[in-house]
This record gives C-alpha cells, sequence and structure tokens, in this order.
C-alpha cells in the first residue's frame, strides 16, 4: 500500500477491464451525444448552450448548498447586482458563467488543450475567482484563525491542510507532487476512445481526493469535467451538463456525496485492484457517473428534439406571450434558419409592414429574440422567462 505522501495513493486512476454494463452505458452515451442538437441551426444552439450553461451554474451551486435563482443569475450576467448576501452569489454564478463559456470558446477554437493539467486546472481557479470580494477569499485553516487563499495557487502551507468529512487529502506540502502526477495520468491525448470517457469520472473524483485548492475544488472539478466531456467528444458543445446530472443523481440527491465518499475506499484484500484505492469502488463510481451522464444526454435530447421544440415555441409565442400568430411564424422562421434580417418581417408572416413591425417588437420586447446591433439581424434568445415552457423540468419546478 502507499505512503500517505506518495502521489500513488490515488492510484488506481483507471480501471483495468470495462464491463458489458458500462462499455453498453458508453456506447449509449457516445450515440446519444452525437444526436443532441444535431438537426438544429447553429445559431438556435448557441443560444441553448447559454441556457445550459446557466442550468449548469444553478445545479453547482446547488451542490455547494447555494440557492440561486435562474433569474438572479442571468441578471448579474447583465451587472444587475444585489445588496447584501445574494450579491456574493451572484458574483460567484457570473463567475462560473463566465468560465464555462471561455471553456466553450478555447474548445471550439480549438485551443482547449488538456483539462486534466496543472496549469489548466489552475487557471479555472484563478478565473472562477478574478473578481471574488476579499470575504469570499477567506478559509478557515488549521489553527482555526482565517487565512487569505491566493486564486489559482495550490495548497503549501501546513496552516492550508484540510479535512473532507472522514477523508485526509494529501498534506499542503506534497499537493504539487500529487498533482504532477494526477496530470501525467489524466493526459487524454495518449488514451482510447472509451478511457477517455471513463477518465472523465475517475479524474473527477481523483482530483476531489486530493483536494489541491484551500477552498472552490468542488466547483473547478466540476468545469474539468466539462472541458473533458467536450474533449473526449460527448460534449455536443455544451448543450448538456454533468452537474445537473450530479446534483439530482439516478434516485435520489443524496447519491453524488454517497459515490464520492464511496470512492474513497481503501483497497479490500488482494482481490481488490493493486493500487492503494478499492478497485471495485471505482467501478462503482465510474459506472454511476457515466449512467448520470447518459441520463443528462437523453433528457437534453428529448428536451431540444427539433420538432418538439419547434412545436413548443410556437405554442409560447401564441399562449403565455401571446403575441399572436404573426410573431409565431416569425420566431419559427428564426428558429429553422438560425438567424433573419429585419426587413424579412412582412415576407415571412404574409402580412402588412406594420403588423409585421408589431409582431417583431413583440418577441424583441419579450427578448425571446435580439440581435448584436440595433439593426442587425435577429435570433433567437432562450432565457428562464421562457424555460419553464420550453423546457420543462430543466430547472426545478420552485425554480
Amino acid at each position: 500500500m502507499s505512503s500517505p505522501e506518495s502521489p500513488s495513493r490515488i492510484e488506481p486512476c483507471h480501471l483495468d477491464d470495462i464491463p458489458s454494463g458500462l462499455s453498453d452505458a458508453i456506447v449509449g452515451l457516445v450515440a446519444a451525444g452525437k444526436d443532441l442538437g444535431a438537426k438544429l441551426d447553429p445559431k438556435t444552439a448557441g443560444s441553448l448552450a447559454e441556457l445550459v450553461s446557466i442550468m449548469n451554474c444553478f445545479y453547482s451551486n446547488l451542490i455547494e448548498g447555494h440557492h440561486t435563482r435562474p433569474k438572479d443569475i442571468e441578471r448579474a450576467l447583465a451587472n444587475d447586482l444585489d445588496a447584501g448576501p445574494r450579491r456574493n452569489l451572484q458574483l460567484e454564478a457570473r463567475a462560473h458563467i463566465r468560465v464555462q463559456r471561455e471553456i466553450d470558446t478555447l474548445f471550439a477554437k480549438g485551443q482547449l488543450g488538456e483539462p486534466a493539467s496543472c496549469d489548466f486546472v489552475r487557471r479555472l481557479h484563478r478565473e472562477f475567482y478574478l473578481d471574488a470580494p476579499e470575504e469570499q477569499l477567506e478559509v478557515v485553516g488549521t489553527s482555526g484563525r482565517k487565512i487569505k487563499m491566493t486564486p489559482g495557487k495550490f495548497r503549501t502551507s501546513p496552516e492550508e491542510d484540510v479535512v473532507v468529512g472522514r477523508h485526509q487529502p494529501p498534506s499542503s506540502a506534497y499537493v504539487s507532487s500529487f498533482m504532477d502526477y494526477f496530470e501525467s495520468r489524466y493526459r487524454l491525448e495518449s488514451m482510447g476512445a472509451a478511457t477517455k470517457i471513463t477518465a472523465i469520472a475517475t479524474s473527477h473524483h481523483r482530483f476531489n481526493y486530493i483536494h489541491p485548492f484551500p477552498d472552490g475544488n468542488g466547483r473547478v472539478s466540476r468545469l474539468m469535467s466539462h472541458a473533458m466531456a467536450l474533449k473526449s467528444g460527448i460534449g455536443a458543445h455544451g448543450l448538456w451538463s454533468i452537474s445537473r446530472g450530479l446534483a439530482r443523481g439516478l434516485r435520489n440527491r443524496d447519491e453524488y456525496k454517497q459515490m464520492m465518499d464511496l470512492a474513497d475506499a481503501p483497497r479490500a484484500g488482494g482481490t481488490d485492484g493493486r493500487g492503494n484505492l478499492s478497485a471495485r469502488a471505482l467501478m462503482e463510481f465510474v459506472t454511476w457517473f457515466c449512467q448520470v451522464a447518459r441520463d443528462q444526454v437523453e433528457f437534453m435530447t428529448g428536451l431540444f428534439e427539433f420538432d418538439r421544440l419547434r412545436r413548443r415555441l410556437r405554442e409560447y409565442v401564441t399562449g403565455p406571450m401571446a403575441a399572436g400568430e404573426a410573431a409565431s411564424d416569425l420566431a419559427d422562421e428564426v428558429f429553422l434558419r438560425g438567424s433573419i434580417s429585419r426587413g424579412e418581417a412582412s415576407r415571412i408572416t404574409k402580412r402588412p409592414e406594420r403588423t409585421a413591425r408589431e409582431a417583431l417588437r413583440k418577441l424583441l420586447g419579450a427578448g425571446l429574440v435580439a440581435s448584436e446591433t440595433p439593426k442587425g439581424e435577429i435570433s433567437l434568445r432562450f432565457s428562464s422567462a421562457s424555460a419553464d415552457f420550453l423546457f420543462p423540468r430543466l430547472f426545478p419546478p420552485e425554480q
């Protein structure tokens, strides 16, 4: 068994074998990921991805015990911040979405790099806390006194040693060597397709097992997993979120913590792998994680299914929005094509110019469509205001 301060303490880092049940889940996950949003216009899919980033942030906050309403997250993105405690939650949410969208942009440009590298996870942490107020950088040290965390810096001081539940992460003096080992074991470029997908799960646990930062490890690990999903070919351009699955579980909301605790288990005898930690427990965790991911991809595929979404959009415009058939025709055309010029409104609606302009005004006023410039082409903007009708169960009912 490895020394408590040897980086090989996190072994096994990968599964020796992939049983048929897990293999089936991976095949289904890959297939579902390819179907998700496949028929959508790229601009429409891009607007949906922005809504999903809000959803991802909402559920990541929920895992941390923070209840930030989607509309408050949207207000934070518009720099409309509350006073008092809710302001800090809004700042956290805005930072989370900003970092996720940076990941998505890097991936789209082919510049994402290795998500499990030390440089990348330090960058995630640094960017997340970029505009954080002083109180968010304060953590309680081993002496009980508050110490200031440096964004992007691994634990190095004995004052930063931590205990997480029953788990004792590596002491701060050894975090850097653990993370170098972590990076070497989770370089995606050297892995096969199936191993890349299982590595999303195994690295997610082992990162939190090391607990490299004084605080913010859960958020960084979920952003890292998002990046790894993109690099592994199952990210569907940001149209699904692992955070929603982890927050909800397959059967109950306590599963994430339970499964993370399970994967902390030490090896149980000679038939339980060759590493310091339990190979059987890691297999259970990976299987659960992949099932959660597949469940989320399939849920979002159903939600974004082309014909259903098109029908719901028309029903939303004529129903809750009460904007009329002309506005519904306009919204439908924008959905199909991704964007339209304002001058096309009369031709698309087959109504007089004045009626068409009024229909467009209603869509713009409701925030369902928008443009980059005052006279530019309009495209769809999905938001929390329309989410309950267009995307049932995307957020919990009480939200």
